[in-house]
């Protein structure tokens, strides 16, 4: 497949939770039309033990358990042996805020592998030696990073030319210039007594770009006042 623009790999423990999401909707269409190749690793699959034990108790006790150094190492070696990857990312609670600007970055890779968390983390171990970007999706805690490199993964092919049907809608979301997207309307312009705005209906495309742009930072300052001070305005 020599059209793909970007390959992912997804080291999980939990496989089943993303294997409906890789092969639907728009994640779907992109493999499909070979520009993304997305592929699930199951850390069970690199267990060193017969009952495919991937996690012990923390040294210093406390509560929970930590995914081991040997899984990780195995399956994320094997993987590097085949081909080059431009960045190892942990999905993890500790890790940069995700941002669009990381999101169009990351689309401009051409291989990554995507590190689920689980339990109470990872061996530090594998931070240190393995990891090259730690990346998180909030700031608040999920049962496993499964959903969230589905939310990483969806932000990024959405990003590859071909995917989107309609390149230049993409252009024009939340975040993509800094400041949160406009008010939108369609049919029908009366609605139980509700108005579509005149402007939109008005036919004027240049009366149209300002009154967006005006209700884009209106809408920015109203609910997003910190990223006022990220954007160009």
């Amino acid at each position: 497949m020599s059209d793909v623009t970007i390959r992912i790999d997804i080291v999980c423990v939990v496989p089943q939770v993303l294997e409906s999401f890789v092969s639907s909707s728009i994640i779907a269409r992109a493999q499909e039309k070979g520009l993304v190749e997305i592929h699930l690793h199951n850390l069970h699959d690199y267990a060193t033990d017969k009952y495919r034990h991937i996690d012990d108790s923390p040294y210093g006790g406390g509560a929970g358990m930590v995914i081991k150094c040997e899984p990780v190492f195995a399956c994320i070696e094997s993987l590097r042996s085949q081909r080059s990857y431009d960045d190892v990312i942990y999905l993890c609670p500790d890790g940069t805020q995700l941002t669009q600007s990381i999101c169009n970055e990351l689309s401009l890779k051409s291989s990554v592998i995507l590190l689920c968390g689980h339990y109470k983390g990872i061996d530090q171990r594998i931070r240190d030696v393995l990891v090259t970007r730690e990346i998180s999706v909030g700031d608040y805690v999920l049962t496993g990073g499964e959903i969230a490199a589905a939310v990483l993964t969806d932000a990024i092919v959405r990003l590859v030319p071909g995917v989107v049907g309609d390149a230049e809608s993409v252009l024009e979301d939340s975040f993509m210039h800094g400041l949160l997207d406009t008010p939108h309307y369609t049919k029908p312009s009366d609605f139980r007594g509700m108005l579509v705005p005149d402007v939109l209906t008005s036919g004027n495309h240049s009366n149209i770009k300002v009154w967006r742009e005006e209700q884009s930072l209106m809408r920015t300052r109203e609910r997003r006042p910190d990223l006022l001070t990220n954007s160009d305005v």
